[in-house]
């Protein structure tokens, strides 16, 4: 079987209207992903909305629709092969579902493509997204300047808006001289995955060329192992299988582990006996499978989705308070102290209770804006304090950001999302 290529998801973000979704369908029509019968399916109903040209939007908005309808974040099946990686786009409408895609489990971007248009240049919330870009740890960025047609495909303008692009990146903390500028045309398909000839003064790269330059994620195989229980099964012959994705670290046969918080809610330790993925068993497993594993000494009813299986000698935590930056996405009124939500950290969901608002900070610069505020709404970054009404595994992002993600969840929405910044363990 040939070694698959490396998964790397790639966000693209940008002010609304600057052309973020018409560059993605474009790019998934030329390099032959979306097939020329459905893009025509989807130019005819352009036309007959009176949107002609919208159509390669609309293959993305079409994704969004089915992703509304309660498909998951893993938006694995809009994937563009180059001759690197296996790479999946996550298109993030507006900044508001960018910070949930952003921070929410499986969509965690190992590089973020900047789209903006070249007719309206810098925008208020362009220093937004790149200031989230870096909270998030997104440290791979590319800016593609769109609608280059608008310009006549003008080199002067194109440097205007290149040159006040370099001075927001530098006032963000973001490396310039790792940036590359694209000059494209989401609507004429000028380089998105072919090179123009409208632009004979642009030497750069094409936006799938741009891709591979990327590069490639570190798979987190250096930190200790943690993988987040989904489902526990039963299996004849076998016994007590759990399954999930391995977060971090290395899995294999002989391996001494321990699953937190477990049935005691003070951990149970075991022995890996076999590591198993697509029925076949495997040698090792390592962060980024999706595998099942029979434990020595452990049974089913010790253990449940939400737990964690982590390496005994270097376990992960079970928290008594934390300290989190979150960003406030999508709540009805406002969160005060005493508000207790559902949090979603990796598999588990456990309600926690907000017992301190720390600061408010301001997003265009990231400095705190305000101590102690007495509410936040939709739109604020804050620093606040969490206790969890319920036993939860987390780690702080400095030592596993793969563990300090999560996002809040009420009446069937999400609320808010943020990371982990900083905790007390439980005694």
């Amino acid at each position: 079987m040939a070694k698959e290529k490396p998964n790397m998801n790639v966000v693209f973000v940008g002010h609304v209207d600057h052309g973020k979704s018409t560059c993605i369908g474009q790019l998934m029509f030329q390099s032959g992903a979306v097939p020329e019968q459905e893009m025509k399916k989807l130019r005819d109903e352009a036309i007959k909305h009176g949107k002609e040209g919208f159509e390669f939007a609309y293959v993305m908005d079409h994704i969004k629709e089915e992703r509304e309808r309660g498909v998951t974040i893993d938006l694995s099946y809009r994937k563009i092969i180059t001759q690197k990686f296996e790479i999946t786009i996550i298109d993030a409408p507006g900044h508001k579902d960018f910070v949930k895609n952003m921070i929410t489990g499986a969509s965690q971007a190992d590089a973020a493509f900047l789209v903006v248009a070249a007719d309206s240049g810098v925008q208020p919330q362009t220093k937004e997204h790149l200031w989230l870009l870096r909270t998030m740890g997104v440290e791979n960025i590319s800016v593609a300047i769109n609608k280059m047609d608008t310009i006549n495909y003008d080199e002067a303008k194109f440097n205007k808006v290149k040159e006040d692009l370099t001075a927001l990146l530098k006032t963000v903390g973001i490396k310039v001289e790792k940036v590359n500028f694209l000059a494209v045309s989401g609507l004429m398909g000028e380089n998105i995955a072919n090179k123009s000839d409208k632009m004979p003064w642009y030497k750069g790269p094409t936006i799938l060329e741009q891709f591979d330059l990327f590069p490639a994620p570190e798979k987190p195989t250096q930190l200790p192992l943690r993988m987040p229980i989904q489902d526990v099964y039963e299996i004849t012959g076998i016994g007590t299988v759990p399954v999930g994705k391995i977060e971090t670290g290395i899995m294999k046969p002989g391996q001494k582990i321990i699953v937190l918080p477990g049935r005691t809610g003070k951990g149970i330790e075991g022995e890996i006996k076999t590591v198993e993925m697509h029925h076949e068993q495997l040698p090792q497993a390592e962060a980024g499978d999706n595998v099942g594993t029979n434990i020595r000494g452990i049974g089913k009813k010790d253990m449940a989705r939400g737990d964690v299986i982590c390496d005994a000698a270097k376990p992960a935590t079970i928290v008594e308070e934390f300290t989190a930056q979150i960003a406030v996405i999508n709540h009805p009124t406002v969160i005060a102290k005493g508000y207790t939500p559902v949090f979603h950290i990796h598999t588990a969901q456990v309600p926690c209770q907000f017992i301190e608002l720390v600061s408010k900070m301001d997003p265009k610069t990231g400095q705190v804006a305000q101590e102690n505020p007495d509410y936040l709404k939709n739109g604020d970054v804050a620093i606040v304090k969490i206790k969890p009404q319920g036993n939860l595994v987390l780690e702080k992002q400095a030592d596993n950001p793969h563990m300090a993600r999560f996002a809040i969840r009420d009446a069937g929405a999400t609320v808010a999302a943020g990371v982990c910044i900083d905790l007390i363990a439980k005694k």
